[in-house]
């Protein structure tokens, strides 16, 4: 595959506790351990920014799906949650819930939209095979 576009990020400090810049300047924030890690909580962290930019890129292929199939979403979300888990080689993994809020559809179409998008997505084709991705479509 040929790159079309390609983002870059620095993080310099302590990693976890330390600090995360992008070429743009607009990511310049501090990170943190959360504290249900043991972490002071006062930064962002990798898991909350995964959990934005998978929500983000999920809801823009929801709407690809949608127009795709001349559907029109009103007003539609999608919220990311990002778990660390532990494994049992004493790592770490991740699981993400996806859940798409789609009012206007009925059921099955927005269940079907869903899972288009879940085609499409760039981090869905990612993670697929990695990481346990669950999405939930409802109407509220």
């Amino acid at each position: 595959m040929t790159p079309i576009y390609t983002a870059e990020a620095l993080a310099t400090g302590g990693g976890r506790n330390g600090r995360v810049t992008t070429p743009s300047g607009r990511v310049n924030m501090e990170m943190a351990v959360p504290k249900e890690m043991g972490g002071s909580g006062n930064g962002s962290n990798p898991e909350e920014l995964f959990a934005a930019g998978y929500a983000t890129c999920f809801h823009s292929a929801l709407q690809a799906a949608a127009r795709a199939k001349k559907v029109n979403l009103g007003d539609s979300s999608v919220g990311g949650r990002v778990h660390v888990l532990s494994n049992d080689d004493g790592g770490f993994g991740l699981a993400v819930d996806l859940e798409v809020v789609i009012p206007e559809l009925d059921a099955a179409l927005a269940q079907e939209i869903a899972d288009e998008a879940h085609k499409l997505c760039p981090y869905s084709n990612a993670t697929r095979g990695n990481i346990d991705v669950n999405i939930i479509v409802t109407d509220d």
